[in-house]
């Protein structure tokens, strides 16, 4: 691929909500230009499960590997290890999605803890990049990020929301922020429109987490409330608006980034 394509760095296709049409919502995107795709590993099983996805589509599809915070409590110590091998695939460019959530507690924080930690050691050990989940955890997942930082290659707020504070502090670990339609919010998505000038153009990665945080501002409404990658060059107009960039420009410095990122071809 020499021209740049849109990459979304977060997509959850082995979702139930993608069983009748997985094929088709692939298709569709990369009709759309959205010609890579990373889906997002969140257990054991549906990292497996992503890695079978993508060798369907080589040229099209990766994963990530890992045990997202809420899940953890379902894995024990030796299911985390074999994510040693998952991360040997050639596919998966990342691992995660990791991290904590003390917002829910799916999982206690004590399991969330001891299982990021683990993930940590393991994706240090294979120098792979973290995508990372967090929510009102930010204090210690920091302090967590920082006593690994010296073996981490790579990592990224995935699906960011924050604060300045705790942009910055990401920034200051000279991690990568990835922005969802959560932008085009006009409710909740106020403050990140602020901030979003604030990230490098050597920092910033899109992506659509669906099928969850369909942009609100879509017009028409679709009639499903399904989120689909096929939306991501229109939440990338909204990024390129608020930074007062040329579309082109920004597609080009995002596929830049997110290639040297993850190591894509």
């Amino acid at each position: 691929m020499t021209n740049p394509c849109w990459i979304d760095i977060g997509v959850n296709l082995t979702d139930s909500s993608f069983d009748k049409d997985r094929e088709d919502v692939i298709q569709q995107a990369l009709e759309q230009g959205v010609e890579r795709l990373i889906i997002t590993g969140t257990t054991l099983e549906e990292s497996l499960q992503a890695i079978e996805l993508c060798q369907k589509y080589p040229e099209h599809l990766y994963c990530t590997a890992g045990v997202h915070p809420h899940y953890v409590k379902d894995h024990t110590g030796n299911q985390l290890q074999e994510f040693n091998a998952l991360l040997k695939e050639d596919c998966v460019v990342a691992a995660g999605e990791m991290g904590l959530d003390f917002n829910r507690n799916f999982s206690t924080p004590e399991q969330q803890v001891s299982a990021f930690e683990k993930q940590l050691e393991i994706a240090c050990t294979h120098q792979q990049p973290l995508f990372l989940h967090e929510r009102d955890a930010h204090k210690k997942q920091l302090e967590m990020l920082y006593s690994h930082r010296d073996h981490i290659p790579n990592a990224v707020a995935h699906c960011f929301t924050g604060s300045k504070e705790e942009l910055y502090n990401y920034l200051d670990l000279d991690m990568h922020i990835g922005i969802t339609g959560w932008i085009c919010d006009e409710r909740r998505g106020l403050e990140l429109q602020k901030l979003i000038k604030d990230i490098p153009a050597d920092r910033l990665m899109l992506e659509t987490d669906a099928p969850y945080l369909i942009p609100r501002d879509l017009k028409p409404k679709p009639k499903s409330r399904r989120n689909l990658p096929i939306y991501l060059p229109h939440i990338a107009r909204k990024v390129a608006e608020l930074r007062c960039t040329e579309l082109e420009q920004l597609q080009h410095d995002i596929y830049q980034t997110t290639c040297k990122f993850f190591g894509l071809n």
